[in-house]
């Protein structure tokens, strides 16, 4: 019985960092779209670094043993990050570009998206690992 009331609260953790991982994901690209328009996929793009970017620090706060593994892990990494990454839309964002022929623009998102977000978590965790020293 306790292990299902384990078991149930990170399906709750899970659901809690989804609903905060969206809004917020919608929230930004509505400003984006606002600040920049709709003619670059930047709203998806800031989104990715960003969320890489804590990605990589959640993980090195989880190797490091500053957060436990099962609560965090599950609440912001899959939870929160799961629902405000957004790699599908990054995806469908290229494809259209392509689609409408824009395949510089295409190149362009796949080469800012894959190689600033590997950057991004890289520098999360080189983050946790200087302040934590």
């Amino acid at each position: 019985m306790t292990n299902t009331i384990g078991n149930l609260s990170l399906y709750l953790f899970v659901a809690l960092g989804g609903a905060c991982g969206a809004s917020l994901r919608f929230f930004i690209s509505q400003l984006i779209f606002n600040w920049l328009g709709k003619g670059f996929p930047f709203a998806t793009l800031a989104v990715n670094i960003s969320g890489s970017l804590v990605m990589g620090m959640l993980y090195g706060l989880i190797e490091q043993g500053t957060l436990e593994v099962s609560v965090y892990r599950t609440l912001i990494g899959i939870g929160f990050l799961g629902a405000f990454t957004t790699f599908s839309t990054f995806s469908l964002d290229t494809l259209l570009l392509v689609q409408q022929g824009d395949f510089f623009k295409a190149m362009i998102n796949i080469l800012l998206n894959v190689c600033l977000c590997i950057f991004a978590a890289g520098l999360g965790m080189f983050i946790v690992t200087f302040f934590n020293k």
